[in-house]
């Protein structure tokens, strides 16, 4: 049987050496979309174009342009004459925010009845980057009315300090957004990897009409699915381990918890995501189809990760349906021991949850494909 295995997995390697394209464009391809997408999102939100409306023109209008662009989240390109300008400028594209202040807006700060105001335009069909402009605009807005407040009231600004809080922030102390979204690319790309790997190989037979003459060789449907497997698991693994030193060494994400663990966790999950590779393969008739089932599954299971919208803010019916995605599971597991260094003591019930959902998946596709192959 070990013979026969092992013949099977050599003509695997065969058609792959014959096919090179397939496992360069698995292999390459992960790696550079989660390279692209660590890069993008390790650096903070800065230079974000902004133009100002300065119908003021003083020296307390010129201190908050100054207080915008020291906040380093602006890029000032200039001013604008009116608001229509503006208008365009933001219906355009050009600009993610811009600022207008009045006339009136000097002598209502230096009246000790006055209520100064800004006016705020943010480009919201960009939420993220306009996110971070209110936030940049909320700071300084803040520090402006501290400090009206404080002389106004004619007080040392140590004696204005009251409540406020002590902030520890854990496993992610900068807050940098490459800790969420690429151990989140890292987990889909191995999902993906292995389900198109896997949703190849029967269609591959079928497309170019080999199939039937691999059902009628000496090999029974067990060893045909084995053997099918290893080139998938060997490959996908390497392409683990590849992404794994890549995020770790070049875009310093920690693993604070146990490498050997993460690593066999892996090897559990790809066998999961295996099993429903080979259900697809065996259901499509040509490798297109099974390519664009692989990017059904694949989307609908990105879909419940929390990486698009957080699990947790989801209806409560599209919170059971995460619990039966492995890769939700997955994703927990993975952020739990790099991140935060959990064990097994922490991560047992997304485990055991990955266990059961694989030993479903498993037993199905195993029954479903040899069902198919005899």
């Amino acid at each position: 049987m070990i013979s026969r295995i092992l013949a099977l997995v050599k003509k695997e390697f065969i058609h792959l050496r014959n096919d090179w394209w397939l496992p360069a464009f698995m292999l390459i391809g992960g790696l550079m979309e989660l390279i692209m997408v660590a890069w993008a999102t390790s650096r903070p939100i800065t230079n974000l174009p902004i133009l100002v409306v300065d119908y003021d023109r003083s020296a307390a209008s010129r201190q908050v342009v100054t207080a915008l662009e020291n906040t380093g989240t602006f890029n000032l390109l200039g001013y604008a004459p009116d608001e229509a300008t503006v208008r365009v400028a933001v219906e355009r594209g050009e600009i993610n925010a811009a600022v207008i202040i009045p006339p009136d807006f000097n002598e209502k700060m230096t009246d000790p009845d006055g209520r100064p105001q800004l006016v705020v335009i943010l480009n919201g069909a960009e939420s993220i980057p306009a996110t971070e402009a209110l936030r940049a605009v909320q700071g300084v807005a803040a520090e402006i009315n501290r400090n009206l407040v404080i002389q106004r009231l004619g007080i040392p600004s140590e004696q204005f300090e009251g409540f406020d809080f002590s902030l520890r922030v854990w496993f992610n102390e900068a807050l940098k957004d490459a800790f969420y979204t690429t151990p989140a690319e890292f987990g889909l790309m191995l999902e993906f990897v292995v389900l198109l790997f896997a949703a190849l190989t029967f269609a591959r037979e079928r497309e170019l009409g080999t199939l039937e003459q691999l059902l009628v060789m000496p090999f029974s449907s067990l060893e045909i699915i084995i053997g099918k497997s290893i080139p998938v698991l060997l490959i996908s693994y390497t392409d683990f381990l590849l992404m794994l030193i890549i995020i770790r060494f070049v875009f310093g994400l920690p693993m604070r918890g146990s490498l050997a663990l993460l690593l066999l966790i892996a090897f559990g999950y790809m066998l999961v995501e295996l099993g429903k590779g080979l259900v697809i393969s065996v259901v499509s008739h040509t490798q297109h189809q099974a390519f664009l089932l692989v990017m059904l599954v694949g989307m609908t299971d990105f879909m419940f990760t929390g990486y698009a919208a957080p699990v947790e803010g989801m209806p409560k019916i599209l919170q059971w349906v995460a619990n039966v995605i492995p890769a939700n599971h997955w994703l927990t597991i993975l952020r739990g021991i790099m991140l935060k260094g959990a064990g097994l003591d922490v991560l047992w019930p997304n485990l055991l949850a990955l266990i059961v959902l694989g030993a479903i998946i498993l037993t199905f596709s195993l029954r479903f494909v040899r069902r198919a192959l005899d």
